[in-house]
């Protein structure tokens, strides 16, 4: 009996087909958890850089007050940021190069353009966030810090 247990431990090698599909099976599951983790990361962090956009287009925009007296018009919008606008009110003391190194008004991280919304005194910046449609729930707004992504943060 020693002996047959002996030679038929002996003789297996490697892994049958059910343990390496249990393995594979194993490894799936846990990627996708990995990779739904990464993604969620991955967008927070789209968010946090569109947000800190936002900030960095507002102070501009200040800027743009303090030399021009007035913000621009929603028709003129960010535009007139990187070119001195035609139409409306004139700014006398429009710097040579604008107000935004480069010349060009940087797009959301979704590689879409910000809407701006000039109403009465107080602007919007807005992006369409994730989805890139505009007024949806996932929409980002300068004015609104937390904006309608609690539940993404």
């Amino acid at each position: 009996m020693k002996l047959f247990l002996k030679s038929s431990i002996h003789t297996q090698k490697g892994f049958s087909l059910i343990e390496i599909l249990i393995a594979l099976t194993l490894i799936g599951i846990a990627g996708t958890f990995v990779a739904g983790k990464i993604f969620e990361q991955l967008e927070e962090g789209q968010i946090q850089a569109a947000r800190i956009q936002m900030g960095n287009l507002e102070a501009r925009l200040k800027d743009f007050k303090r030399k021009c007296y007035f913000y621009p018009s929603t028709e003129q919008g960010l535009e007139a940021l990187v070119q001195k606008p035609a139409g409306g009110k004139e700014c006398k003391n429009y710097p040579p190069d604008g107000f935004i190194d480069g010349g060009e008004v940087p797009n959301d991280p979704w590689d879409e353009p910000y809407v701006y919304k000039l109403e009465g005194r107080n602007f919007d910046i807005i992006s369409a966030g994730p989805d890139q449609e505009l007024e949806t729930d996932d929409d980002i707004s300068h004015r609104n810090k937390k904006g309608n992504n609690d539940d993404a943060q």
